[in-house]
């Protein structure tokens, strides 16, 4: 402790050591958890390529250039994809659908694939893409 002019005692306690005792230690606690995550190479048995029938199948949906609808390969009308949809909903409510559009499609044709979609409660949607050359 200091006395400062009028004879009172200041506290004075330096944190400095302490950060960076508390530093070095956080520094040592991050080195040792990344190398101990590497692991030994294994080389893994390889499993069958025939497609698992536990999960839900996907459901493509696809709008050519003519503003045709497809359902897995299906032509079908919006009323028809909406109970298709549907049906496969009620099977399995996780079942993802894929909106495939061709470039030269009208936007409103895949905007009303998407109303459907939406309409029906389908949560997991993804739109396929190309990937630029």
């Amino acid at each position: 402790m200091q006395a400062d002019s009028g004879g009172e005692a200041i506290a004075d306690i330096n944190v400095t050591p302490m950060v960076d005792l508390y530093l070095v230690l956080l520094l040592i606690f991050i080195i040792m958890t990344s190398a101990g995550i590497q692991g030994v190479k294994v080389n893994l048995p390889k499993g069958s390529s025939a497609p698992s029938m536990g999960g839900p199948k996907t459901q493509a949906v696809t709008v050519n250039n003519e503003g045709a609808i497809f359902l897995n390969t299906l032509p079908v009308t919006l009323p028809e994809l909406e109970q298709k949809l549907g049906e496969a909903k009620s099977a399995n409510p996780d079942t993802p659908v894929v909106v495939r559009g061709d470039s030269a499609t009208q936007y409103q044709g895949v905007m009303d694939v998407l109303d459907v979609i939406g309409r029906v409660g389908m949560e997991k949607v993804g739109l396929a893409t190309q990937k630029r050359q």
